[in-house]
């Protein structure tokens, strides 16, 4: 059998892409309706919060009116927090409640005001219509400990949130009836990480 030419490569390609074009858009075509999603980043690979941020900086670029809480890293001076404020602020409003990881505050009493604190100013943000994407940052930590109840979260997402506002929550150990009721979930799987060669979270990739 003699080898292809160029040109018949070429062509071989041109088709089985304007096959795959055809499938595609078939099932392109089905796809219509709108609604606002219910998101979950989680597990022990880093990238969870970065995606959340990538989706408000979308909604910034959208003119879409946006919101932060931050459930855990309220002390931090972080680029996201920066740029936001910095910038965006009218576009995108920011709320750092946390103090810090449970190991740092070492103050379960404490801990527990602060997530309920965010979570009450989180269902402020999300009751609002005019809010179209609400990134609730760390709040899967918050669950996992039991700072906040998962069944009143799960109960005010299902019956209080606008149709059309969207809602990210982040965070490793994302529960599993959280994911459940998630439209959108994704796991970050750690495979490499720089922190366990000894070198320290840096500007830019961490914060």
């Amino acid at each position: 059998m003699a080898p292809e030419t160029p040109g018949e490569d070429l062509a071989r390609h041109a088709a089985k892409m304007a096959k795959k074009k055809a499938a595609r858009d078939k099932i392109m075509a089905g796809k219509s309706g709108e609604k606002g999603l219910i998101i979950v980043h989680t597990g022990a690979g880093k990238g969870k919060s970065s995606s959340g941020f990538g989706m408000i900086l979308r909604c910034i670029a959208h003119d879409m009116p946006c919101a932060v809480v931050q459930f855990i890293k309220g002390t931090w001076d972080t680029g996201e927090r920066r740029l936001i404020e910095g910038h965006f602020g009218d576009l995108c409003q920011f709320h750092a409640m946390g103090e810090g990881f449970t190991w740092e505050t070492q103050d379960k009493t404490r801990d527990i005001a602060a997530a309920r604190a965010g979570w009450e100013k989180a269902k402020e943000l999300i009751r609002d219509p005019s809010i179209r994407f609400v990134l609730l940052d760390e709040i899967n930590i918050a669950l996992r400990y039991d700072y906040l109840d998962l069944d009143e979260v799960l109960t005010f997402l299902r019956e209080e949130k606008p149709p059309l506002t969207h809602v990210c929550l982040t965070g490793r150990n994302a529960k599993e009836a959280l994911i459940e009721a998630a439209d959108l979930a994704t796991e970050m799987t750690l495979l490499k990480h720089p922190f366990r060669s000894g070198i320290k979270g840096q500007p830019g990739v961490e914060f």
